[in-house]
């Protein structure tokens, strides 16, 4: 009897969950049924495809409207507001065919509408697409993105540059919550693997109102792989090989999905040797390790959907301080180095509440990092520990009108273990709160929110004051009030004009209000400032398309007034032999852009040729010019698509010239950098030998073995080169 009454339970629960389903057809304008074509509801986390005959189907849907996002490669991306009854539910769609790539998504602003539709233009790149370019890490396929670039050491650290802003300016998101691993130092690196990275989003400018603090040069943020298709499993292996670093990178991926629960799990391993500059030669204890573990369990139903992510990544990096000496392919890291142990664990949640929803976004990052000098005994040790909440109500809509509130905090607290203090003990905590509408109609889309902000850094004293590595204890608290304006129209059908207007803020951070003490990785005495105020600023932005079946034009303009621009400045002293630089603050302005082309001529439909350029100019409120502003950037991409029988499909090669030129607008304790042409090249696609199916790329990087030295690499100043030429073999198999 009791099991025929849990079996009568599980099959009436199952019953209950299935009541609310979705299915349809899609289909060309011929009226021909597509194949393949992706439908995913991000709420629920839950996809599926169609069969051979277009048909397609989704159960344990919730009441109310949700978003349907409907792409195909070939065809125009579609995301659908579709409110669901109980019971069935029915979909039919006709695709549009299209040669360019499909409209994307975009999870980074408030409200997950289509590129096409959004008021705020975001560059979003799949992480293969990055990949096929065949860099070695995951910041220098970010630095091709235009209007991103680097500051690099050798090829392991590397640190975002927006537009002129990096460090504590830009912020790192992924899984959902924002990245905190001490990134006011310019030797940290990002702290994220490509494994498990389904795709990057990018705003180029203040995102102070949907992610507080930090957010005033803009935002990264990293979108995880999706889960498998429901009822299946999937799994995969990837392998890459690098010429120039005699490196390695590999990954294995398995993931599963039931009609409610989701699993995956993903491990990754990078191995790399001192990198070789265009003379053969290679820069000592430029070589790095890095080990990376994702895994995720999710759960949904037509009630709320849940996901629970974990990521750990180790890092053990060299730190080049002898510039070209001894020469070795041993990738064991030697002294001075980094450790480095980051845990990310998220909690992603949905509630709906028929027409309302509500997200709730909680994560927590514990970042360990060491810096060791001659033994395994660390001259610093800081302990990062930094818990988020993240809570956005999304009302219930009026008319054409969708608006949210939310709310958002952290605790973080850092403590110190090592020999030498560069910073104190010390706690921060911030509180936001927020509001943001967005109206549309017909082709017009007005967006607009308000913000209030608190934070507050209160740290200990240590040490005998006077000395290398005192403090006095602080108690600092900041306020800010920020707001954004946009408006996208359609000028024509095919030319859309976007305009925003955007403040932010940033507070300044630990290191520079209370800095005592020799920074190890940029060897110079860092003395901070404990009366800076916030930096704040007010940005323009104007963007410009163009598209037609054939060809795409894009114009950016951008203008940006910061109060209180916070730098570092070389104060003329020494102390234990290394250069002094205080912290302290002006007036500053950046502006410029990008403007771009892609160019699909008919009836060659195979052929792509796509030409970017993309400047930028910083200046302080006295006329002189800001450190560490990229050159600017002219690229140059012609890239054939082909198949050839059964065995290729998704065939595609490249060639790519880029352009950097002279940097002459530098501060004063900055050197002019002279400009140089990188050619590199790749070939790949998926190729199929009987019943073994696998993806391969091949890349040939600075094929020509240009010897060059970037603007923003902090291995200039020693007349260091940037790595010479580089071949990178991919290949990937599904399991």
């Amino acid at each position: 009897m009791k099991k025929i009454l849990i079996t009568l339970f599980l099959g009436f629960s199952a019953f209950l969950n299935a009541q609310n389903k979705i299915s349809g057809t899609i289909t060309d304008k011929e009226n021909q049924p597509i194949k393949g074509v992706s439908v995913f509801v991000s709420d629920i986390h839950k996809s599926s495809s169609t069969d051979e005959k277009g048909n397609f189907s989704i159960n344990n849907l919730p009441l109310g409207n949700i978003k349907i996002a409907i792409s195909a490669l070939g065809f125009i991306t579609q995301n659908k507001t579709i409110a669901v009854q109980s019971g069935e539910n029915k979909l039919d769609l006709i695709l549009e065919p299209t040669v360019f790539q499909m409209d994307e998504v975009i999870v980074a602003t408030a409200f997950n509408k289509l590129q096409s539709q959004n008021v705020m233009k975001v560059e979003h790149e799949s992480m293969k697409s990055l990949q096929q370019k065949g860099t070695s890490t995951l910041i220098e396929g970010l630095a091709t993105i235009p209007g991103v670039s680097q500051v690099s050491t050798g090829t392991s650290i590397g640190k975002p540059v927006i537009r002129g802003l990096s460090g504590n300016r830009v912020l790192v998101y992924s899984q959902g919550v924002r990245m905190e691993n001490q990134q006011f130092g310019d030797e940290h690196g990002l702290g994220l693997n490509d494994a498990g990275v389904e795709s990057v989003e990018v705003i180029k400018g203040p995102a102070s109102l949907l992610y507080g603090s930090d957010a005033l040069g803009g935002v990264l943020y990293f979108n995880p792989e999706k889960f498998a298709k429901t009822n299946t499993f999937q799994g995969d292996f990837s392998q890459k090989l690098f010429s120039n670093t005699l490196g390695s990178n590999t990954s294995l991926g398995l993931k599963t999905s039931t009609e409610n629960w989701k699993y995956l799990v993903r491990g990754s391993y990078n191995l790399h040797s001192d990198y070789k500059i265009s003379d053969g030669n290679r820069v000592t204890n430029t070589r790095y390790n890095e080990q990376d573990f994702k895994t995720a369990i999710g759960y949904s139903n037509s009630l709320f959907s849940s996901v629970l992510r974990y990521n750990y990544n180790k890092l053990d990096l060299g730190i080049p301080e002898n510039g070209i000496a001894e020469q070795s392919t041993n990738n064991n890291t030697e002294y001075p180095k980094q450790g480095v142990f980051n845990h990310l664990l998220s909690l992603n949640s949905t509630v709906f509440l028929k027409n309302s929803k509500l997200d709730i976004d909680l994560g927590y990052i514990s970042n360990d990092r060491s810096e060791f000098v001659e033994n395994a005994i660390a001259n610093l040790h800081m302990r990062l520990k930094t818990l988020n909440y993240d809570l956005k109500y999304h009302l219930p809509k009026i008319g054409n009108v969708e608006s949210i509130f939310g709310i958002q905090g952290m605790r973080q607290t850092n403590l110190n273990s090592g020999i030498e203090f560069l910073i104190p003990d010390a706690a921060t905590n911030d509180f936001g709160v927020f509001g943001t509408a967005n109206y549309e109609w017909k082709s017009n889309v007005f967006q607009a929110g308000i913000r209030f902000d608190n934070r507050n850094i209160s740290s200990e004293s240590h040490g005998i004051f006077g000395n290398e590595g005192s403090f006095e204890a602080i108690n600092k608290s900041f306020n800010s009030i920020n707001g954004s304006l946009g408006y996208k129209t359609n000028l024509t059908e095919k030319l859309t004009l976007r305009l925003n207007f955007a403040s932010g803020f940033r507070a300044p951070n630990l290191a520079e209000l209370t800095s005592n003490g020799v920074h190890e990785g940029t060897n110079r005495y860092e003395i901070g400032n404990s009366a800076l105020k916030t930096e704040q600023n007010v940005q323009s932005d104007l963007n410009l398309e163009y598209k037609n079946s054939h060809f795409e034009f894009f114009a950016n303009g951008f203008y940006n007034h910061i109060n209180n621009y916070i730098y570092t400045n070389p104060s003329g002293l020494i102390i234990v032999g290394n250069d002094v630089f205080n912290y302290i603050q002006n007036n500053a302005k950046l502006y410029g852009g990008e403007i771009g082309l892609h160019f699909h001529p008919h009836p060659l439909d195979w052929l792509h040729f796509e030409s970017s350029f993309e400047a930028v100019t910083g200046k302080k409120q006295n006329g002189d010019f800001l450190p560490l502003i990229p050159a600017n950037i002219w690229n140059n991409s012609l890239r054939a698509e082909f198949n050839i029988k059964n065995w290729l499909k998704n065939g595609f090669a490249t060639f790519n010239v880029s352009d950097t030129f002279n940097q002459n607008n530098v501060s004063e304790f900055e050197t002019k950098s002279n400009g140089y042409t990188l050619v590199n090249f790749g070939i790949g696609g998926d190729l199929k030998f009987g019943k073994t199916a696998f993806n391969i790329n091949l890349n040939g990087n600075n094929l020509l073995n240009k010897s060059y030295i970037a603007h923003l690499s902090r291995l200039k100043t020693d007349g260091i080169p940037n790595i010479g030429r580089n071949i990178v073999l991919g290949i990937n198999f599904n399991i």
